[in-house]
């Protein structure tokens, strides 16, 4: 069974742009690079060929790897909710502290330092499928902590 990526319009626009720049300019780019490295001989010592050839193989998996996630992408478009969901904005208070909003997103756009938390993270898998009032405990690597949901947008 196919595992779904859930991404937002955004995330996907930005993984089909990182698609285009890959398979266009930095493969020629290393095309190059390999083509001068073997032009100057003996490649068993030539440490400009190895490491053509280990970024070869690094951009060749990061194109297979947007390519899988954008073949089982799930569009998620923002939408009122009254439940918390891939695409709600959340705005949640833990006890003591101030409120803070998260933007909830597929694994692969994950960035918690930009509010962006993972549906799949301690913290976003607590808050799904929950509603405004509601009092979650998340098992964060911290250990665990309560999370009032103020706000689903």
């Amino acid at each position: 069974m196919t595992q779904q990526t859930y991404l937002t319009p955004e995330g996907e626009a930005k993984l089909k742009a990182e698609l285009v720049e890959l398979t266009g300019n930095r493969r020629e780019e290393l095309a190059l690079r390999l083509r001068s490295a073997i032009q100057m001989g003996d490649l068993s010592e030539n440490a400009d060929y190895h490491k053509a050839k280990e970024d070869q193989a690094f951009l060749e998996g990061r194109i297979q790897e947007i390519e899988a996630a954008l073949r089982t992408a799930v569009i998620i478009e923002n939408q009122q909710n009254d439940f918390v969901a891939v695409g709600s904005h959340v705005t949640i208070q833990e006890e003591g502290f101030d409120s803070e909003t998260f933007y909830v997103v597929g694994a692969k756009e994950a960035d918690p330092r930009n509010g962006k938390i993972s549906n799949e993270s301690p913290i976003g898998s607590a808050l799904m499928d929950h509603k405004i009032g509601d009092v979650v405990e998340a098992v964060t690597p911290g250990g665990k902590t309560k999370l009032k949901i103020l706000k689903i947008e």
